[in-house]
């Protein structure tokens, strides 16, 4: 940024080579459900499994490459302590992502991913008592008057999405604990999962036999899954402001959930249409007020400069 508060060419030129990659990065988890019925010969935790082996070599090549081992291996026991319950929700999350699908409940686990900045706001006000503003607390309101009319009349919980999205919130909570880069968080969290992911596999063959080697390298592919979106998303967090990298994660669902209706001609109740309808409000209200508040700060940050 420039002495009289405005973006330069430079700046111009990163924040679309940011917005690139994190379409990228979005544009991945939202088609990832092709993948994972694509590979439905296998079940939910087969899948999982060879999801976190898989990730492991990807992973320690990009922290080779990156130059990053000496922060690795600096890590204190508290952070591998963090990271340790970080793999826990993040098994949970994928595990019930991945039987989502396989169950054709895609659009519920949309749903998840919906809700999940609206509980990301409401844990980072519980647990770093972070400010919430005005507009901030009515989208939230917004999103669980939709989930609350829903319980109402189908008298049941959304437990699906709702397990996505606290999983995932959690696991975000519990990663601001630690500060290291994606890959080498992610790393030490596939290998937290690797012994029993081995064991699993190892009863796995012995009970049924060896997989034919095209199955194999197809739930390999489970890795690229897992790192290549992270990496263009680390790039795509370095380059945009959270407003605008904010906006882009609602891709991901948006695909999801238009993967479940036209591709995989799943039934999506009317009341869950009302309930997006809810999700789509607030998460509108929250990104609007955000941008609004970002460019109020830009605009206070200009004036104070000249």
């Amino acid at each position: 940024m420039s002495a009289d508060g405005q973006f330069g060419a430079d700046d111009e030129a990163s924040q679309r080579q940011g917005l690139l990659y994190a379409l990228v990065a979005y544009g991945i988890w939202g088609v990832a459900p092709i993948y994972f019925v694509w590979v439905g010969f296998a079940g939910p935790l087969e899948i999982l499994m060879h999801r976190a082996l898989w990730s492991v070599p990807l992973l320690i090549l990009l922290i080779s490459v990156t130059g990053q081992w000496a922060v690795a291996r600096g890590l204190s026991r508290r952070e591998l302590l963090f990271l340790l319950a970080t793999a826990l929700c993040l098994s949970i999350n994928w595990l019930t992502f991945i039987w989502a699908i396989q169950a054709q409940r895609i659009a519920d686990a949309s749903l998840g991913y919906f809700i999940n900045p609206l509980i990301n706001i409401l844990l980072g006000w519980l647990f770093l008592r972070e400010r919430m503003r005005a507009l901030q607390w009515f989208a939230v309101f917004v999103a669980f008057a939709g989930v609350s009319i829903e319980l109402w009349l189908q008298r049941s919980m959304p437990w699906l999405g709702l397990t996505l999205a606290l999983s995932f919130g959690f696991y975000g909570l519990l990663r601001k604990q630690v500060k290291v880069s994606a890959a080498v968080g992610l790393w030490v969290e596939t290998t937290f999962m690797l012994p029993i992911a081995l064991l699993f596999l190892l009863w796995l063959i012995s009970a049924e036999g060896l997989r034919p080697a095209a199955q194999v390298m197809q739930l390999a592919l489970g890795g690229l899954i897992s790192v290549v979106p992270l990496v263009f998303f680390a790039a795509a967090a370095l380059r945009l402001p959270l407003a605008t990298l904010g906006f882009v994660q609602y891709l991901a669902p948006s695909c999801a959930l238009l993967l479940a209706v036209f591709l995989f001609n799943e039934p999506v109740q009317e009341v869950r249409w009302m309930t997006f309808g809810f999700i789509w409000s607030a998460l509108l209200i929250f990104t609007a007020e955000n941008v609004y508040h970002l460019r109020k700060r830009r605009r206070i940050s200009g004036h104070s400069a000249a």
